[in-house]
Formats: structure tokens, sequence, C-alpha cells
């Protein structure tokens, strides 16, 4: 499997530059499965989107939803770099009026309210909820996600499943790609009886997951959910080459592997 390597001058980042099918991970060797949770099993970009584009219209904006998700993911990741205690709600308002700023619009509080209090109406993928309930019978599972905890309970009624551990950016203080969540998932992981090598873990962004859980030494499955678009979305791209042990286009499509691995 070729790694992702950043594109040159002029060149436009694909998400699905090398392809996988996923037979490369040893299933059975995992007793853990550590997820992201915006992007890879709740619809963030079509939830931020819904709540930008109403704003992004009324100013009579020219921007595209690419345009928006990549100003969005700049926004977002720099005021989570520089302010990592602020708790999700408040990172959203930030970053609303990061994006006023940016485009010369006045800002508005209400404006501000509106994507920061949005997140409990961000969709789940459809095939998320399955997938995991396929999966709670033959891991445990743990979400290791950049919000707070009061965001994540109502995206977890969504998910209709019951995880092993949840943390959160509040949780630790800050937001990945900073490591402390995957630090504490370890511990908390293996106070339930697994250990560090025995955690696979799952997520759609290379710049927040990959990065960091492979500098740690994990194994990862990609969940590309822009397999075949150009850019990068509402993540930034990874800041170096990176390597997941293993690519699918959705949850489904994983846990279809699962079960073709695990029967042969």
């Amino acid at each position: 499997m070729s790694e992702y390597r950043a594109k040159g001058p002029g060149g436009k980042a694909r998400m699905d530059d090398f392809r996988e099918d996923g037979m490369a991970v040893n299933y059975g060797s995992f007793k853990a499965l550590t997820f992201d949770c915006y992007g890879t099993l709740i619809d963030w970009e079509s939830g931020i989107l819904a709540a930008l584009r109403p704003w992004a219209r009324r100013h009579a904006s020219a921007l595209g939803d690419e345009a928006l998700l990549a100003a969005f993911a700049e926004a977002e990741s720099a005021i989570e770099a520089t302010e990592p205690k602020l708790l999700y709600p408040d990172v959203l308002r930030a970053t609303q009026r990061a994006l006023a700023a940016r485009f010369g619009i006045t800002p508005n509080r209400a404006d501000e309210d509106a994507v920061g209090g949005s997140v409990p109406d961000w969709p789940a993928f459809p095939d998320s909820p399955s997938a995991l309930a396929y999966l709670k019978g033959h891991y445990k599972l743990a979400i290791v996600s950049n919000v707070d905890r009061a965001s994540f309970a109502d995206s977890n009624k969504r998910l209709g499943v019951e995880f092993d551990s949840i943390v959160t950016a509040q949780d630790v203080g800050s937001y990945k790609p900073n490591p402390a969540h995957f630090h504490e998932a370890f511990k908390r992981l293996a106070d339930l009886g697994v250990a560090r090598g025995e955690i696979l873990h799952v997520a759609q962004s290379l710049f927040h997951d990959h990065v960091p859980a492979k500098a740690l030494g994990m194994t990862t499955v990609w969940i590309n959910r822009r397999a075949g678009k150009e850019g990068w979305g509402a993540t930034k791209p990874p800041p170096k080459p990176v390597k997941p042990d293993a690519e699918f286009p959705t949850m489904e499509a994983f846990a279809a592997a699962h079960r073709a691995a695990t029967r042969s």
C-alpha cells in the first residue's frame, strides 16, 4: 500500500491518492476499536454546511461548499491549537467569527450561536449505526473526539450504540492532533483489560487522527468518506506523509471486510 504524499506546488490533493482492500489488517489481533466521531461516524461536513450556508447566502457570498469547508478547516484548527481548553461549541462560535473577519462580514452573535449550537443537528452517516452494532459484537468500542461531553452525548443518540469509553477534548484539555486523547484512551482501555497493542484506531481525518496515531505506533483504518473528491473538506491536509494500514470508503465497507476476514 503506498502512502499519501503531499502534492507539489499547484497540484490538487485528493483524499483517495491510494486504495486498499483492507485485508492487510489482522482483525483477530485486536480487542478494542477507537473511533474518531465527526467525519467518521457523524456527517460533520453536511452539518457544518447546513449551519454556514444560510449565513454565507445572506451576505451574498460566492463561496462554494468546498471553499467554505476549506476556510472552516483552517480557522477551526487554528483556534483549537491556540485555545485548547475552549469547549467545542465556543470553538465553533470563534470559527464563525473568524470566517466573518476573513471575508469582511460584520460579526453577529446570532450567527455565531447558530453555528456554535449546531452539533446536535449534525446527522449520522446512514451506515454508522448498523456497522457499530455489528462491531460491538467483536470489540470494545471507544471514542476519541474533538468535542465536549454534552455535544457528543447528543451525537451518541444518533449512533445507537453504547461505547465502552468516551474521551473528549473537554476531558483532556486539548484537541487532536495533540496525542492526549490517545494516551487517555490507552489508560482507560488498560483498565478494561485491553493492552495498547490490542487497539485498532478507525478514523477519517489523516490530519487529526492518522498522523498522531501512527506516531504512537498504532494500527489504523482510514474511513475515506471523501473518496473521489478533490481537496480535504473540513480538515487540513496532513503535515507529513502518513500510511494507514487499510482504507475503506464507508463504515459499512469496513464492517463487510471484517466479516469476510473473520469467516476465512
